[in-house]
């Protein structure tokens, strides 16, 4: 009964959604009738595919769950268990399932595996002494079918509240897709909503925090979008246009990303962003689809409506000049945004622009310090430290500057000021620093710390601190000799614990960063897991803790090599 109800509710979607639905912008077409929806509840969304997140852009669907766990989950077609994956953040606990048609299924945060899966982790975290497992499964060991429940819902990883997060990807490229392409529809009548356009001189210069921009407000509602402030916008020389824009659909009041973004001038395409599917080692690309620089000062989302050069990701299906139009010929142009969500639901706004030949004193940034080029390696080095980038890290060229700021008590360093924190590096970076003399014998114990507490670690060789930042800044070098700190909550020693159902500690560090954990019941190893939101551990106990008196050992260390252990009888 339960499933006859659940295939009308999806018939009746598919034909709400389908009803409405206009053309959207796609490369390819992709298999529709296969796959079902994960969860047997009406399918609502809180996050939409491709949407703006920090660092990545959102690589599924997030299936909201009615505020709690526990709903089972189900194969959305038949397949085969490929890999089972525990972490500490990141999904929690996940389950990828490779299907015959070429695509790869992957249910993120879940509470709990179905038995034979669950079963088959347990195993193996023993077997690997480790909470955090990775198992890749060859297809033959563990079949499914559609409508199996292959686990049930929940909070697990880096999750801010009980959800399936659902993805689909491409098994041969593990590209990841937006699911609503394959039918797996949320309804959906609600265009987008514009908040606002910024205008970008560029000038010839590379992009940067430096760019002159313009803001404008504009106001308006189903579907038509106007500036609050009509009139002619005077423009002169090669200009960038950007977009503040989010989606609702009709199932949830949460703000999502919008589908596509399409830039015309005098009725020609110049600029197409569509959130049809990209890469995994992509998607930091966010930052260069993003203005950056305003982000970081405001923490406003402008979606840029132009390509910086260094930017490698499949989100931008069509350009002319990068989306750069030049403006020059003095006459009236029409620029025009059309914002649409996956459902081809659409919003526009039109701008008259009045072009202006260039003027002959357009501003010209000077350089201020060293020139880097994005699609080369580069690198700065003085007496006492050293930058190295890699091709690829950079989106664009970049006027790199570097200065020092004087010394903070207790550190091993000046503080290196490694250009800005206002140009995002798509990987990473080598970063190599000099310590001050006086770090002796304690060399194996430094790492280099940035100045907003985020500890990049580090090794010593070579007289310098090595490591690899995620970020420019401001850094220095700072010793760990601390160890992690360990909080028991219900053990103690000689307390009786025979109506317990699990062991409690929370453990922390203070620079490094936990590195492992191991609990041992008398001499023998035991599974702890630790929670990622909660910084408990925990150990459940299982038949095989036999009535009488025990002991329980918990060793922690930290990136550092720093140790600390706990130890206590108890009684069951």
């Amino acid at each position: 009964m339960v499933k006859r109800f659940f295939i009308l509710l999806t018939l009746i979607f598919s034909f709400y959604c389908n009803v409405f639905s206009q053309t959207i912008v796609q490369s390819r077409a992709y298999p529709k009738g296969y796959f079902r929806y994960p969860l047997d509840i009406l399918p609502v969304t809180a996050g939409t595919f491709g949407e703006l997140r920090p660092n990545h852009f959102h690589a599924g669907l997030d299936f909201k769950t009615n505020q709690r766990t526990g709903y089972p989950v189900h194969a959305v077609f038949d397949g085969y268990v490929s890999r089972l994956l525990v972490q500490f953040g990141g999904f929690g606990n996940a389950i990828y399932i490779t299907h015959p048609n070429g695509y790869t299924s992957v249910y993120g945060h879940i509470e709990r595996f179905a038995p034979e899966m669950a079963k088959l982790v347990h195993s193996e975290q023993y077997k690997q002494q480790k909470f955090e497992i990775d198992i890749k499964l060859p297809l033959t060991q563990l079949p499914v079918c559609k409508d199996d429940v292959i686990a049930w819902s929940g909070n697990a990883g880096a999750s801010a509240g009980p959800h399936l997060h659902f993805e689909l990807r491409d098994s041969a490229t593990e590209e990841t897709i937006n699911p609503q392409l394959f039918g797996l529809t949320i309804p959906d009548r609600v265009p987008p909503s514009i908040t606002s356009i910024s205008i970008y001189h560029l000038n010839g210069n590379p992009f940067s925090e430096k760019t002159p921009r313009q803001f404008l407000a504009v106001t308006g509602r189903g579907g038509t979008y106007h500036l609050k402030n009509p009139g002619v916008i005077n423009l002169s020389g090669a200009i960038g246009f950007g977009i503040a824009a989010t989606d609702m659909n009709s199932t949830s009041a949460n703000h999502n990303g919008v589908y596509s973004v399409e830039l015309k001038l005098d009725g020609k395409t110049v600029y197409t962003f569509a959130v049809e599917r990209f890469a995994f080692d992509q998607t930091h690309a966010v930052n260069a689809y993003l203005d950056y620089p305003e982000f970081v000062a405001t923490h406003r989302h402008i979606q840029k409506c132009f390509i910086l050069p260094g930017s490698k990701i499949s989100v931008y299906p069509q350009s002319v000049n990068r989306g750069i139009i030049n403006f020059n010929d003095d006459g009236l142009h029409q620029v025009e945004y059309i914002i649409k969500d996956v459902a081809g639901n659409v919003s526009s706004l039109n701008l008259k622009v009045r072009s202006a030949p260039a003027r002959v004193s357009a501003t010209v940034v000077k350089a201020a310090g060293t020139a880097f080029h994005y699609n080369q390696k580069n690198e700065f080095s003085n007496a006492k430290v050293t930058v190295s980038i890699a091709p690829g890290n950079l989106y664009d060229d970049l006027d790199f500057t570097y200065s020092t700021l004087p010394k903070k008590p207790g550190t091993f360093s000046a503080i290196h000021r490694i250009h800005n924190r206002f140009t995002p590096i798509h990987d990473s970076y080598d970063l190599w620093i000099k310590p001050d003399s006086t770090i002796g014998r304690y060399a194996d114990k430094a790492v280099i710390v940035s100045t907003t507490g985020i500890c990049d670690g580090g090794i010593y060789q070579d007289g310098y601190i090595k490591t690899t930042a995620r970020s420019f800044g401001d850094f220095y070098i700072k010793l760990d000799t601390v160890p992690p700190r360990i909080v028991p909550i219900n053990i103690r020693n000689g307390v009786n614990m025979s109506k317990a159902r699990a062991i409690f500690l929370k453990i922390s560090d203070g620079l490094s960063g936990i590195n492992t954990y191991n609990g041992k019941i008398d001499g023998k190893w035991v599974l702890m897991e630790w929670d990622y939101k909660t910084r408990i551990l925990s150990y459940t106990f299982n038949n095989d803790i036999a009535a009488g008196k025990h002991i329980f050992e918990l060793n922690v260390s930290d990136n550092k090599n720093n140790n600390s252990n706990y130890t206590a009888e108890f009684y069951r």
